[in-house]
């Protein structure tokens, strides 16, 4: 997903929030509905998320400077893990704290119809939102599953704005059957335990949002695709007897850097060794402008196995088998 790609479905999620608040706050003024209070926290805390959001890509896109010479890019991976964390404490607290409350002191619903036509809104404008959210990230994902696109995707605004308006839009069906039931079967603690059940629901998304951007923010290493291609580029150049493994990490979605050891010919000349360095990296620039930094060690592939730490080294002969 590109940057202006993410941008377009934080916006489009922040117009959508802002709208779906609105609406909530005042249906739960007018109706008492503690559902309704926690889906009007829900869409504030995700205004605040988009917010971030964008925060952290305005952040992330500063250019190197002495203190951060390979750029600012995690920023963006510790903001989607504040969102997460965002959601938990908040969005999740409060729902559920706002259902226990609701459960032990109980009261009647007023003017439940405005409940109704404030959910049928809000799901009309989160379904929005989430299309334009899904709609990205399926284009995006190619071939992969959308779990296994999630799980290897190295961008967080897109997944985690297309799980914000999936809890969202499941938040609200819950909060519109809870509704339903508190008033046609005039029990008011079917409301307090919908908003228990969103609570809930926000707290699995927000957990498995912030594994996500965990991992990201410890750091990961690129895709399987290019560190073959990367490998590949090495070996077909004369000269090179063996790719022997790489060190890969993303600094940020389109930030790479790769550290390859290289078992070059022992006739081989340091100037020749030089000019093959030279054009390893300009081809490697070249088919993948996203690796920022490419570090090339020469290292015969003996002294390579003897320190090889397969935690952390993808092995290139790994990659020929």
């Amino acid at each position: 997903m590109t940057s202006s790609s993410s941008r377009k479905v934080i916006y489009a999620a922040l117009l959508g929030n802002v709208l779906v608040a609105l609406t909530k706050f005042l249906a739960a003024g007018v109706t008492g509905s503690s559902a309704m209070i926690s889906e009007g926290v829900h869409s504030l805390v995700d205004t605040g998320n988009e917010i971030l959001l964008l925060y952290g890509l305005r952040r992330a896109a500063r250019p190197p400077d002495e203190a951060h010479p390979l750029g600012h890019g995690r920023e963006l991976y510790f903001w989607s893990f504040i969102v997460a964390l965002l959601i938990f404490a908040v969005g999740a607290g409060v729902s559920l704290y706002e259902g226990i409350t609701h459960i032990l002191h109980a009261a009647p619903l007023t003017k439940p119809v405005v409940n109704y036509v404030v959910l049928a809104l809000a799901i009309l404008f989160e379904s929005g939102s989430w299309w334009v959210a899904f709609r990205e990230f399926r284009a995006t994902k190619g071939e992969q599953g959308y779990y296994e696109a999630v799980r290897e995707s190295k961008d967080p605004p897109g997944f985690l704005v297309l799980f914000e308006d999936s809890a969202a839009l499941v938040g609200l069906f819950i909060a519109l059957v809870g509704t339903a039931a508190a008033d046609l079967l005039e029990l008011p603690v079917l409301d307090g335990a919908a908003s228990i059940a969103i609570g809930l629901v926000l707290a699995v998304v927000a957990l498995f949002l912030a594994q996500e951007s965990k991992a990201l923010l410890i750091g990961e290493g690129a895709s399987r695709e290019i560190v073959a291609s990367i490998c590949r580029i090495a070996r077909s150049e004369r000269g090179v007897e063996h790719a022997n493994g790489l060190f890969t990490v993303h600094l940020g979605p389109r930030q790479v850097v790769a550290a390859l050891s290289v078992d070059f010919a022992d006739d081989l000349s340091a100037r020749d060794v030089e000019d093959i360095v030279a054009r390893i990296e300009r081809r490697i620039r070249d088919r993948h402008p996203e690796v920022i930094s490419i570090l090339i060690k020469p290292q015969s592939i003996a002294n390579f196995r003897r320190g090889l730490d397969r935690r952390a080294i993808v092995s290139a002969a790994d990659d020929e088998r």
